[in-house]
């Protein structure tokens, strides 16, 4: 059975000298001190009791040592649940429950929300080859049975629970391998790592490809527009990023009074997680000076599941054809499908083995032959592009995170003053924004400031709503249930 550390193992053979990682903390780390980070880290995993199939959570900011922890985790065959540092205590403490780690390790040097839930949960620091890091004592807990899970990646469904998306060791090579192919990842290359290896994006597309072609990665813990303007100046061949990313981007060297990057060696950017409007389209690529791609996928397709290869200038905003290997279809029989419309359907070795405990879940979204149904509206062109027209499952794509309503309503009838609520995303310029609309008493004195403090202990900051509407009533059908498409029209004036 082949396995991700394996495309490190052929690195560490035929060039274990050369650069691997570096980070913020000025790091520079080859294929074989890698690799050494990785066993030393695997060694003391040992000595704390940890078995195959047990999970070691990571709870992390990009840096070389997190990516140590998950090379450690998989060589001694345990699953790696890596963890936005940013996210809230109740989100952590959520994912702790459901996935019963045997270690949580915090990247306490480089984030300081690491550091905060390391001394919550009473961490200890190691320090050793893979640098410094938090570890919170050992847990009970009982070895998954399937020894090809790699990863859990959590994600939330519409109920608002954590759901744990198991990636087995195939579908995290196949990420690493398509997205390597995808833009022809060469030695030579430097690819810039700012998307979180926490989610699939920045850890398949990024990390697992680079490794793969033997590129180096320089690993950045969060977005900060003028040090990524200036780390893109600086020998970076390959950026991948968010809509929310690059706009920010343009609108910094606007007002530096520039109009380009003017970099002598980026030759590769990608946009995923939302649609391509074109004229910003456009726009991004005069201010680069390179094509920008798109891509379509999600955490239960291991990140890619179409990608454009387009030239400079090309108006397709399409989310390209299937990569190779990959199967899509489209169901016009589902809910809000019509002749040539439906939902996105795909299959092929990209696709997740289910939800970590949750079989009913898994049956929902995976059918008997083998067919991953994303919730997601699309069409397929003439050239068979795919298309995506909406989102069935109501998510929100926030700066490149997931937001699911369902997870912002509750905390916001957390509230004692509020009597329902209702979340939805609003495309804005390269981004998604989160509205809330909260039904209140007809004597309440809760305002918009006080309802958005009482949420921000409770949620990452991209969850937070921009804009949260009180009103006495919310639109609702007979049933109570709220009515979201009528929202908008209800509110027009408050959210002009």
């Amino acid at each position: 059975m082949s396995r991700v550390e394996d495309y490190l193992a052929k690195q560490v053979t035929q060039r274990p000298d050369a650069l691997a990682l570096s980070d913020s903390t000025g790091l520079r780390w080859s294929y074989r001190a890698l690799d050494a980070a990785a066993a030393a880290l695997a060694d003391e995993f040992a000595a704390l009791g940890v078995k195959k199939g047990d999970r070691v959570m990571v709870v992390s900011e990009n840096c070389a040592s997190a990516v140590a922890a998950l090379f450690a985790a998989w060589q001694m065959g345990a699953i790696a649940v890596p963890v936005n540092a940013r996210q809230t205590e109740p989100e952590i403490d959520r994912v702790l429950q459901h996935a019963t780690p045997r270690l949580v390790l915090f990247t306490s040097d480089v984030s300081t929300d690491a550091r905060a839930h390391a001394d919550r949960m009473g961490a200890d620091t190691i320090i050793g080859l893979w640098g410094s890091l938090g570890m919170a004592k050992p847990c009970q807990s009982d070895p998954y049975p399937d020894p090809d899970i790699a990863i859990l990646l959590y994600t939330t469904g519409t109920t608002g629970d954590p759901k744990g998306v198991m990636l087995t060791h195939g579908n995290v090579r196949f990420g690493g391998l398509t997205s390597a192919n995808l833009r022809a990842m060469t030695p030579v290359d430097m690819i810039y790592g700012v998307l979180p290896t926490t989610h699939v994006f920045g850890l398949c597309s990024v990390v697992v490809a680079g490794i793969y072609a033997g590129a180096p990665v320089r690993l950045v813990p969060r977005f900060d527009v003028k040090a990524v303007y200036d780390g893109l100046r600086d020998g970076i061949t390959l950026f991948s990023a968010v809509p929310q990313m690059h706009a920010l981007l343009m609108t910094h060297a606007r007002t530096d009074g520039l109009t380009e990057l003017d970099s002598e060696t980026l030759r590769y950017v990608s946009s995923g997680a939302a649609p391509l409007d074109p004229t910003w389209k456009r726009e991004a690529e005069a201010f680069y000076g390179v094509a920008l791609q798109n891509g379509y996928g999600m955490t239960e397709t291991t990140a890619g599941t179409s990608a454009t290869r387009n030239v400079i200038g090309d108006p397709d905003t399409s989310v390209g054809p299937p990569l190779p290997g990959i199967e899509v279809a489209i169901d016009a029989s589902a809910p809000g499908g019509d002749a040539g419309m439906g939902e996105v359907m795909t299959r092929g070795p990209h696709i997740m083995r289910g939800y970590f405990r949750n079989p009913e879940e898994t049956e929902k979204v995976l059918d008997a032959q083998g067919w991953m149904h994303t919730g997601d509206l699309g069409c397929l062109d003439a050239k068979g592009h795919l298309h995506i027209l909406g989102r069935s499952k109501e998510l929100i794509i926030h700066g490149g995170f997931n937001v699911y309503p369902p997870e912002v309503e509750a905390a916001l009838n957390d509230h004692p003053g509020v009597v329902q609520a209702a979340v939805v995303g609003r495309q804005i310029e390269g981004n998604e924004e989160v509205l809330a609309f909260v039904q209140v008493a007809a004597d309440s004195t809760l305002t918009e400031v006080a309802l958005k403090d009482f949420v921000a202990d409770r949620l990452a900051g991209y969850k937070r709503p921009a804009r949260i509407i009180l009103a006495t009533a919310l639109p609702a059908a007979p049933t109570g249930k709220i009515l979201k498409h009528k929202l908008f029209e209800a509110f027009a004036q408050a959210l002009a």
